[in-house]
């Protein structure tokens, strides 16, 4: 219990838990395989990140504003958060129909319920319940994963280095918690080494700069609102709106998804330091 409570040993305690979570999230993804099955979403490892978020948070004895859950302006926050990434999702689509008729390609825009993966969606629902349970699976994850790398951990890596340093730190552990999805398609034989080796690249690079853009927007908003509400349609809006071409749908999701990223990631970038030198 020392080793927790002990300054020197931040860094380590946060690994530690990070670890517990990651094993949880493997044994997920390779055992239980939830995000195959009818529910369509990763949610049990995610529901026990939510359960140690708790514990942690009260084992150290931080409060909720301390864990980054500050219920001030709570509600204008995460709606700031979801208009935000409306906006810039807005653009990318736009860009994306663009492209697709640019090339005679596009056919239409599709709404249905897909389970995301590395190598292209998966399922084609269209019932109710399974957009409630992609809604519920998103909030989930927004709750665990904002909770623990920009409420839990910043707050914690904060107690001994700078802010940047804390920064850093979560959003590189934010984008290697990315690398099971890839790590998965190859153990299956769904792609080669190559492709392993190209979608972890991808992937944990896009992952941590998101990371980053969230850790900024918890500076810039003081909780975990804001970033969270623009988690939720990063998620979700790729799971229930599809660009549809002569070539299947989503053919061009990569370009729609870096479009959104890279207008957000610039802008909250531009706004923090202004912010900084104000």
């Amino acid at each position: 219990m020392d080793f927790f409570m002990n300054k020197n040993k931040i860094f380590g305690s946060v690994i530690v838990i990070y670890i517990v979570c990651l094993i949880l999230r493997l044994f997920e993804y390779f055992v239980l395989k939830t995000d195959y099955s009818v529910i369509g979403e990763a949610v049990f490892h995610k529901l026990a990140g939510i359960l140690i978020l708790f514990l942690a948070a009260r084992y150290f004895n931080y409060d909720l504003k301390e864990s980054g859950f500050s219920g001030e302006g709570a509600i204008k926050k995460l709606l700031s958060g979801i208009a935000f990434a409306l906006a810039c999702f807005a653009v990318a689509y736009l860009a994306e129909i663009a492209i697709a008729k640019s090339s005679n390609a596009f056919s239409g825009v599709g709404l249905y319920v897909t389970s995301y993966s590395v190598n292209g969606n998966l399922g084609n629902q269209t019932a109710m319940l399974f957009f409630i349970i992609c809604i519920a699976g998103n909030i989930i994850n927004v709750i665990m994963e904002e909770g623990l790398f920009r409420g839990l951990f910043l707050t914690r890596l904060q107690k001994k280095y700078s802010f940047f340093t804390s920064a850093l730190i979560s959003s590189m552990l934010f984008g290697l918690w990315h690398g099971v999805g890839p790590l998965r398609s190859y153990i299956y034989g769904e792609c080669s080494i190559g492709g392993l080796l190209m979608n972890c690249l991808i992937l944990i690079l896009s992952s941590t700069l998101v990371g980053a853009k969230f850790v900024l927007l918890t500076k810039l908003t003081g909780s975990v609102y804001m970033s969270m509400g623009d988690h939720f349609v990063n998620n979700t809006i790729v799971n229930i709106l599809h660009v549809l071409t002569i070539h299947g749908a989503d053919s061009y999701q990569i370009i729609r998804i870096s479009i959104a990223q890279s207008i957000s990631f610039i802008i909250i970038l531009i706004v923090f330091l202004r912010s900084r030198r104000r």
